[in-house]
């Protein structure tokens, strides 16, 4: 059978599949500990299962409007007004099956075959991918660890061509855990009003912020709001990933051409899932607050246990739940006779004899760091780092 080039261009997910590995190997009986995955460790909060429930009892479980249920769409416009001071209405909410399909449906609604969407190095995996399925080329630029992963303007300016169609920014930044400053944000949207550029603005981690102040893209200018698309969910801050709830805010002819795409491909997300996520923005937020809050102890615990580890360094992360720490010095060395050639490499030796899950950085475009999630339990954390520290101490 002939598969299409498009489709056979497409790279797995390295997290998805470090992730299967480990699963399969404490199925196995073995005690690994996994800081591969990006999901809260917490449990959907009870008053969200239970308006999924009340749905359910109250027959919503038929189609919806292809964008969402209204009272959802508007909930989603007036969090950002109340948090952000941004206007959108509900005509500028698309809901989508996770905001993996809502990048989906941007890029396929902005990108004609050719285009080329700038991405910043370290980034998530699926970024590339999703503009190859769009037949849009990513053209890479690297942020510099010594940078604090700030990227550097020259070098997006350089990277700007008569083809490129839109710039991607991740605030905060799955892999890195670093927030923009304002001062970054205001100057890739300069570089986006010069060049004429759509702003694909990830802020799913929004919530996720412990240093500094997170700052939307769209809050720089009216210029900046015009021509960004906001890509967020309710995975990460609601510890929803398996509802499956994602959405986009942007102009409203985007939007309605991001509707018309996703009438064909998925039609409406979930009905129920819809009133699941109403109920999580208009509920209290106590328990999503105290998940911000242990996530940022972890911050500090794992970062400081890296620092412990001679042969690693690794940034303080500011957001999300992921650390880089960057194992450049394992390249070359030994470990039981086994040559480290590479981070990928790297993760199979520390799996294998450590029984610990990290993900090597080349799948973020970032060759010699690795990424760990502390999206697991304090106690794994401390077990987990302590393996690795064994690790390098085993190196010769």
């Amino acid at each position: 059978m002939k598969f299409s080039k498009k489709a056979t261009g497409i790279s797995p997910s390295l997290t998805l599949g470090i992730d299967t590995l480990a699963k399969e190997m404490k199925a196995q009986g073995k005690d690994v500990i996994s800081f591969g995955v990006g999901e809260p460790d917490f449990d959907t909060p009870q008053y969200i299962k239970e308006a999924a429930k009340a749905a359910i009892d109250r027959g919503c479980t038929k189609y919806t409007p292809v964008p969402g249920i209204m009272e959802l769409r508007q909930a989603i416009s007036d969090r950002y007004k109340e948090v952000y001071g941004l206007e959108y209405g509900a005509a500028g909410v698309v809901v989508s099956n996770g905001a993996k399909q809502s990048l989906y449906n941007t890029f396929q609604a902005i990108l004609d075959p050719g285009d080329e969407v700038i991405i910043i190095a370290p980034y998530w995996v699926t970024y590339p991918e999703l503009v190859k399925m769009a037949s849009g080329k990513p053209v890479i630029v690297e942020a510099r660890e010594e940078d604090d992963f700030q990227p550097r303007m020259e070098a997006i300016a350089q990277a700007v061509t008569p083809h490129t169609r839109a710039i991607v920014v991740n605030n905060p930044s799955n892999p890195c855990g670093n927030v923009y400053s304002r001062d970054t944000l205001a100057a890739i949207a300069e570089l986006a009003r010069q060049h004429d550029l759509v702003i694909v603005s990830d802020e799913i981690y929004d919530v996720l912020c412990y240093a500094g102040e997170m700052i939307s893209i769209a809050q720089i200018s009216e210029d900046a709001k015009a021509r960004t698309v906001i890509i967020n969910g309710m995975s990460k801050a609601f510890a929803m990933t398996g509802w499956r709830m994602g959405y986009t805010l942007s102009d409203p002819a985007l939007a309605k051409v991001m509707t018309s795409y996703q009438s064909h491909s998925s039609s409406n997300p979930s009905s129920v899932s819809q009133y699941a996520a109403l109920a999580a923005l208009t509920g209290p937020k106590a328990d999503m607050e105290h998940m911000v809050g242990v996530f940022a102890e972890r911050a500090k615990l794992i970062h400081t246990l890296l620092s412990d580890i001679r042969g690693v360094h690794c940034r303080m992360p500011e957001g999300a739940f992921y650390v880089l720490p960057n194992i450049k010095s394992a390249i070359g060395k030994s470990y039981h006779g086994v040559k480290i050639e590479n981070s990928v490499q790297f993760c199979e030796l520390l799996l294998k004899e450590k029984l610990v899950a990290a993900v090597p950085g080349i799948a973020f475009g970032a060759e010699g760091y690795v990424r760990l999630s502390y999206a697991t339990s304090e106690d794994n954390i401390r077990r987990g780092l302590a393996r690795m520290k064994e690790f390098f101490e085993e190196l010769n």
